[in-house]
């Protein structure tokens, strides 16, 4: 029997999860979301364009593959109607290999005025929402509260969903939010809302499944399943650098609910980190740098939010960071992408330890707030040179496959897939 392999992003984030899996596509029979919502951007690019997903799993532009919405996602409806016109304008008919799970939850117009109302509560101590209505509605699931796919084909729905929006409405209220003066989408709460609505017909066009018999029956048919993951394993709710983290678990552990899945059905784990570290958001980020150096890999890595735009910190690669996500997720093989951000710089820095209160750890301790770790670096020789047109790995410069060899060496697994440019074709296989 089949094993459900795993991809997901081993940093904070935007590690580039939608190329790779975009690439590894045709591999695989399913590819299946496990965790988040619209909070996630995954950005493609081939033949001369560049497309983003946010609720719909990569492999979409495969016609041949299946695609699958699993029942650990949050999905907007209005967010995932722009998503499918979006997709139509490249000629791809999702209702054709996309298929949604009916105990995937759903984001309501409410939860996006909740999400608004709690990071402005909380001042100068906000967390960095996208403002997506993700936290609210993962709490209302977690309450037994939430609204899920499979009720949309219930005549009862607008019941519930009327009176879940007035306890939403109600609690706006305590925190004297004038929702009707919030925009979500340039749009006006009701006219949101409107919009909102009219999606679910549309919705029910397509295959909605009861999806952990659709993907167990699969692995007894031997197909093979690559999980899909958001966002990245430090913002874990469990295990990423809390509060400062999404609601959802990112780990390979989050593949088990996200899909229905049992522990012994996971495969591979490949686990993906860029050459240097990105966050969006407040958190604590040790290696982030300050000045033009910082600035440098974020115009070079175009470092601006797929889903909000917004600027990216930008810093050297953590390692100790590193080494906790890959012990967390069971890691088999590494990715490393965006290596080509770092063709112009002499020399390259990596996080080895920290300086926690004066001790030398190489670990991630429980106090790890905002400047209580500070990074001791070793540096690297650079390559300084373009690598984006090479096509094999024997054709890099010795001294990126220094740094390749440097990271092997302290996380002990191997580098299998090097990224050295934003296309598919700008993908490197490496033959262990």
């Amino acid at each position: 029997m089949k094993k459900v392999d795993v991809l997901l992003g081993l940093q904070w984030g935007d590690e580039g999860k939608g190329k790779i899996v975009d690439v590894l596509t045709p591999d695989y029979d399913i590819i299946a979301r496990f965790q988040g919502g619209p909070n996630a951007g995954h950005t493609l690019e081939f033949n001369g364009i560049k497309h983003v997903l946010h609720t719909i799993p990569s492999g979409i532009f495969h016609e041949n593959t299946i695609n699958i919405i699993g029942n650990g996602v949050l999905i907007d409806l209005f967010i995932f109607q722009k998503e499918i016109d979006k997709l139509k304008e490249r000629k791809v008919d999702a209702t054709k290999n996309l298929k949604i799970s009916k105990k995937a939850h759903l984001i309501l117009p409410s939860h996006r005025l909740l999400d608004a109302a709690y990071e402005k509560a909380k001042g100068l101590s906000k967390i960095g929402s996208t403002l997506k209505g993700i936290g609210p509605a993962y709490t209302d699931r977690t309450a037994r509260n939430g609204l899920r796919v499979g009720d949309l084909l219930h005549t009862g729905f607008m019941q519930k969903y009327n009176q879940l929006k007035t306890q939403h409405l109600e609690i706006l209220k305590f925190h004297k939010f004038d929702y009707e003066k919030h925009l979500i989408e340039n749009m006006s709460f009701t006219a949101y809302e409107a919009e909102w609505l009219a999606v679910i017909d549309n919705l029910k066009k397509f295959d909605l499944i009861d999806s952990e018999y659709y993907i167990n029956q699969a692995l007894i048919n031997n197909k093979s399943i690559l999980a899909e993951g958001a966002q990245g394993s430090m913002l874990d709710v469990d295990f990423g650098s809390y509060p400062f983290v999404t609601s959802s678990n990112t780990i390979t552990a989050g593949v088990c609910t996200g899909l229905g899945v049992s522990p012994d059905k996971i495969g591979k784990v490949i686990g993906i980190f860029k050459a240097y570290c990105t966050r969006v958001g407040s958190g604590p980020f040790p290696t982030e740098l300050f000045d033009s150096v910082g600035e440098k890999l974020r115009d070079q890595g175009r470092e601006y939010g797929s889903t909000t735009g917004r600027p990216r910190r930008c810093g050297w690669l953590d390692l100790p960071a590193l080494q906790y996500a890959i012990m967390l997720n069971g890691v088999t093989e590494l990715v490393v992408t965006k290596i080509d951000v770092l063709n112009s710089f002499e020399t390259i820095q990596a996080c080895k330890k920290y300086d926690h209160n004066g001790t030398l750890i190489d670990y991630l301790p429980f106090e790890s707030e905002e400047n209580v770790l500070q990074a001791v670096y070793e540096q690297i020789n650079g390559w300084n040179g373009n690598i984006n047109q090479i096509l094999t790995y024997n054709q890099f410069p010795e001294n990126l496959k220094n740094y390749i060899r440097y990271i092997e060496d302290i996380v002990k697994v191997p580098i299998t897939i090097i990224s050295n440019g934003p296309d598919r074709k700008e993908t490197i296989f490496r033959n262990i």
